[in-house]
């Protein structure tokens, strides 16, 4: 609270205000935070993925070809990962999978 009434035009009673206003949202803020994330490829899988849709591509044909991708490389880096998809993805039998806009 000594902190909020450094602040110009803020003084004790104000800083004591927002902190009471603030704590509720804190809490639930605190709460949401601590839940587990729903199950998701993880980190330079998820990161192929993402790059994949932003690239047109239907999201779960995304997914497929990082999952493929990962099990061809069986490596981390994002580089590899998004190389190998894309070449998964350009193949002649999936090049349906890109999405019409």
């Amino acid at each position: 609270m000594a902190r909020l009434t450094r602040i110009p035009g803020v003084g004790r009673k104000t800083a004591e205000r927002i902190v009471v206003e603030l704590k509720d949202k804190l809490e639930a803020v605190a709460i949401e935070a601590q839940k587990p994330a729903a199950a998701s490829p993880a980190g330079a899988e998820a990161d192929v993925v993402s790059a994949l849709v932003n690239l047109g591509y239907d999201a779960r044909a995304a997914e497929a070809a990082a999952t493929e991708a990962k099990q061809e490389v069986g490596t981390t880096s994002f580089e590899k990962l998004l190389r190998a998809a894309l070449q998964s993805l350009s193949a002649p039998k999936s090049r349906s999978t890109r999405a019409s806009a």
